[in-house]
């Protein structure tokens, strides 16, 4: 009798023990974080587990991401946008611009030499986009606009130094508008997503490829080309590519609203400012692959650039025409948009 009445209160501190532990449980929301890139990518290892850690933080462990690199959830890089707006994932990381005249607003970012760095060409496009490009994301909740630290060209077997070089190349475009770019500058474009391109490399389906940095030792691209060329700093971005961080609002509006809050704090312009410095700091890491692997370097000098910048003139009066066609003011959007960078 008197060893149950010791076990007594022993058993009920353990029952409240496990209750807590469940009730607490049953508190946590796990995000399903969907995204095309390998998981020792830049972009799971420095932006989203880095992200998904300061939501765990603040929200005292009851905001949770498991994240699904390289498509594991299903799907090709073109669906992730509305997978998140269907609820497949809750958050999705992925290009507005593979859905090619989808998100023509927003896309003015990825017009040729418009971009500066990608920590201050994200803050500028949080702000345009939440402005002037909500039509193009209803269905969906934007936590982040970002860009990468812009593109250098990437070939097999032939150093481009002039634009004359890309003449018949058969050259990888990530955006709608890198392909009207590549065609521009006398290349063929090939518009390929970013899973696509080292095996299209390594195949010779193409002869080169636009892609920053960041990926180059993710695909181990390094590897497979053996020339790169850049252009001269002093001069804007050859070209840009716009992503997005995008929620499923159900999801978002089923949160009570102190999680609603840590979702909050980790969006908008200053987070999207933080998303480019991310890919301006992986550029450096990006491009060390290609030394490391004694590749050949070359530097587009601004006078060239300059005949590549006015051969490219004729992407952006298109994109002008296409926009007002929507019904919006395309040109008044074009110079919102390079204030916005200048600023």
């Amino acid at each position: 009798m008197k060893t149950r009445n010791l076990l007594t209160p022993l058993f009920a501190s353990v029952l409240m023990t496990f209750g807590a532990a469940q009730a607490q449980a049953d508190n946590v929301v796990t995000l399903r974080v969907h995204h095309f890139l390998p998981p020792s990518s830049n972009t799971q290892v420095k932006f989203l587990e880095p992200w998904c850690a300061k939501l765990s933080a603040e929200s005292a462990g009851r905001l949770k991401c498991q994240i699904y690199p390289a498509m594991q959830m299903g799907g090709t890089p073109p669906q992730l946008f509305d997978q998140a707006k269907d609820g497949v994932a809750d958050i999705v990381w992925t290009v507005p611009g593979y859905q090619a005249g989808r998100f023509l607003v927003s896309e003015v970012f990825e017009l040729p030499f418009m971009g500066i760095s990608g920590e201050k060409s994200s803050r500028a496009l949080w702000t345009y986009a939440t402005k002037n490009a909500t039509d193009e994301y209803k269905g969906v909740r934007p936590l982040i606009f970002h860009v990468i630290s812009g593109m250098a060209l990437h070939t097999t077997k032939k150093q481009i130094k002039t634009m004359a070089d890309l003449s018949g190349m058969k050259l990888r475009a990530p955006t709608r508008l890198a392909t009207k770019m590549v065609a521009a500058l006398g290349a063929t474009p090939v518009p390929m997503p970013m899973p696509l391109v080292a095996e299209s490399l390594a195949k010779g389906v193409i002869d080169g490829a636009m892609m920053p940095w960041e990926v180059v030792p993710t695909m181990k691209a390094q590897e497979i080309v053996k020339y790169h060329t850049e252009t001269d700093p002093s001069l804007p971005l050859l070209s840009t590519t716009t992503f997005v961080l995008a929620m499923n609002p159900a999801k978002y509006d089923s949160l009570p609203p102190e999680l609603k809050k840590v979702i909050d704090a980790n969006s908008g312009a200053d987070v999207s400012a933080w998303a480019g410095k991310v890919w301006d700091d992986a550029t450096h890491t990006g491009r060390q692959s290609g030394v490391d692997h004694k590749n050949v370097f070359y530097t587009v000098p601004a006078d060239e650039l300059k005949g590549w910048q006015k051969a490219s003139e004729s992407v952006a009066t298109e994109w002008v025409k296409e926009v007002s066609a929507k019904g919006y003011d395309g040109n008044k959007l074009l110079i919102e948009a390079r204030a916005l960078l200048a600023n």
